[in-house]
């Protein structure tokens, strides 16, 4: 049997859970799925509504405790919302994975896609971004937190899985986004064994 591991997620509302009652978050669902299937594990919500990429920066030392074996980093909506610069994504995301790095903490990096109404090199630079820095850091890469909604480029489409303010995922679309990503969750799993 594998020793136990603790994974942290880092992100924002979507990781935080916001709207739904604890129990139907992204992390229990997780860890709840992670642990159906055998595996040892505790998960660590560090999801805060409304983070951005900087604020997650600014979080990552103190995330990244002694205990913490894995790292899940869910963070670009709330830049992408604010029209943050990509270029200041892109650096705030490289410090996390820097903190990871020099922690010796195994990384799956969640991507997410710039909308086009910011135009084409806005969302081409914003895009580049996570698939980039996975690269750089050898670190696993989810294309998208949404990756388990049907449909998720066609908005209408993951509109039941959506709560009414249709950002946030409801409990049956954290269950869809829990089984798109659990996959990704265990091969970091597999990383850190």
């Amino acid at each position: 049997m594998a020793d136990p591991v603790t994974i942290a997620a880092l992100g924002d509302s979507l990781t935080q859970g916001y709207g739904l009652p604890q129990e139907e978050g992204f992390v229990p669902q997780l860890e709840a799925w992670l642990r159906a299937r055998g595996h040892d594990v505790t998960l660590i919500n560090a999801g805060v509504s409304g983070d951005t990429t900087a604020g997650g920066l600014s979080r990552a030392a103190w995330t990244l405790t002694d205990e913490v074996d894995g790292l899940i980093v869910a963070l670009g909506g709330n830049d992408l919302l604010r029209g943050i610069d990509p270029a200041a994504s892109r650096a705030n995301l490289h410090g996390i994975l820097e903190a990871a790095q020099a922690a010796d903490v195994e990384v799956l990096l969640v991507g997410m896609q710039a909308p086009g109404n910011y135009g084409p090199d806005y969302k081409a630079a914003f895009d580049a971004i996570h698939p980039e820095l996975a690269a750089e850091f050898g670190a696993l890469l989810a294309p998208s937190f949404f990756e388990g909604l049907e449909g998720a480029a066609e908005p209408a489409a993951a509109t039941p899985y959506l709560q009414p303010d249709g950002l946030h995922p409801s409990a049956e679309g954290v269950s869809r986004i829990v089984d798109a990503l659990g996959p990704r969750v265990e091969t970091l799993l597999d990383r850190i064994h």
